[in-house]
């Protein structure tokens, strides 16, 4: 049966005609509102890809806060390092602990391997702020860079610093998947002016 049917109960009643409908493949937004029917095609650069992002995306923007909190987390780590080193540097110098052999042997050795750490956290600390303040001017090189000090902060997280390493761990992996996907590769890739 067909529209022009007399007898189809769903046809145009009699004496009035029924529009005619589009077949396959035709647009069917004639006469409507712009934006309804077949999709937007997704900005191209000028480069032939997609358009680079203009504003930095979210993830991108939660890996550098991220960053900053590991540089926080350093700084609170060097001190306590540097204090607690210092302190035994006095009690080594004490003489009660000159005295005793078995407190002079606890003290005597660690000294210069916790003055190391905070050298190292040091540099480290320096490094991560180096890294954060990159995310906004640099380039495919710098989120290399990011996601290797990230893997490797992880790892120095779960050892030799393993408690209070957790929230480093954490961090420092969740920087290293926000700008290694494909919202920190658009935004580390993007053409810089």
């Amino acid at each position: 049966m067909s529209y022009g049917d007399p007898n189809n109960p769903y046809g145009a009643p009699q004496g009035q005609q029924q529009p005619q409908q589009p077949g396959y493949g035709y647009p069917q937004n004639q006469g409507q509102a712009p934006g309804y029917g077949y999709p937007q095609a997704p900005p191209v650069s000028p480069y032939g890809g997609p358009a680079a992002p203009t504003t930095m995306p979210g993830s991108v923007s939660a890996a550098r806060v991220m960053m900053w909190v590991i540089v926080g987390l350093q700084v609170v780590a060097v001190v306590i390092l540097g204090i607690g080193a210092a302190a035994i540097n006095a009690a080594k110098n004490d003489a009660t602990v000159q005295e005793n052999a078995a407190l002079q042997d606890l003290v005597g050795d660690s000294t210069g391997l916790i003055w190391g750490y905070v050298v190292f956290g040091l540099a480290w600390l320096v490094f991560a702020a180096v890294l954060a303040t990159k995310f906004k001017s640099g380039g495919n090189g710098a989120r290399v860079t990011i996601m290797v000090f990230a893997i490797i902060t992880a790892v120095l997280g779960i050892y030799p610093f393993v408690i209070v390493g957790l929230v480093h761990t954490v961090l420092a992996v969740l920087v290293a998947v926000f700008v290694g996907n494909a919202n920190g590769k658009a935004w580390f890739n993007r053409p810089k002016h």
